[in-house]
């Protein structure tokens, strides 16, 4: 089994730096990155086209939370340590429940980059943005820091959130290999390989779901405008 070599992962690197600065839609550059991807590291690509083939015969994400349905609640550490619970952001208006991969993960970065560069749209809806990982408070601060993101980080420790929403999904052996060079046991403080699907569920004030983005290859998110027009949407039903 091919390992990133590091030429490789440095040329991985400017291809983020490249994707993060073109003019475009979320959807282009997350497709211009994985395109480089499949290129320069064609064996994790290929691990991952696989691993999406068995998640996806087994149904990974159908049954997460669908527009019309409760929201179950939560009770999270942000990156400081402070709780955040579900209820006290809803009883400020609509939120965006954003659910990433890790500090470590390009698409992620580039995700939260364009939720970021939309956030004066999203305050004047009277609406707020959430991510959360599956990371400790060292890395979800990291992810805050580097992002600049304006809006509290959580952590979801052994996925225990993700997994109530159907969202917590096995690795496998062969992408562990492939991505050996990432320390995902010290990132999350434990040796599991889980991780959540990437989703974004638009909530309104009384906990229902009204808009989500559920899909199990993480190299796609939910347009920006589509967030947009949800919580949008959302505010009106307020």
């Amino acid at each position: 089994m091919t390992s990133l070599s590091p030429a490789n992962a440095k040329r991985l690197r400017l291809a983020f730096e490249q994707c993060r600065e073109m003019e475009g839609t979320l959807a282009e550059q997350l497709t211009a990155y994985a395109a480089a991807g499949r290129e320069i590291f064609p064996a994790y690509s290929e691990a991952v086209d696989r691993l999406l083939a068995r998640i996806c015969e087994n149904g990974g994400g159908e049954n997460a939370p669908r527009p019309g349905e409760i929201l179950p609640t939560f009770m999270l550490p942000d990156e400081n340590g402070r709780l955040v619970s579900l209820t006290s952001l809803l009883a400020q208006g609509p939120v965006a429940v954003m659910f990433f991969r890790g500090h470590w993960c390009p698409y992620c970065r580039l995700n939260v980059r364009a939720v970021i560069a939309a956030q004066d749209r999203i305050k004047a809806f009277g609406a707020q943005t959430i991510a959360i990982m599956p990371e400790t408070q060292e890395f979800t601060g990291k992810f805050k820091t580097d992002s600049g993101a304006p809006f509290p980080v959580l952590t979801d420790l052994d996925n225990g959130y993700a997994l109530s929403l159907n969202l917590a999904i096995w690795l496998g052996g062969e992408i562990q290999q492939l991505l050996s060079y990432q320390d995902l046991a010290n990132f999350h403080g434990n040796d599991g390989w889980v991780l959540p699907i990437p989703a974004t569920f638009v909530v309104g004030q009384d906990g229902v779901v009204k808009a989500r983005f559920v899909d199990p290859d993480f190299r796609r998110r939910m347009e920006i405008e589509d967030l947009l027009a949800a919580l949008q949407s959302a505010a009106r039903k307020t």
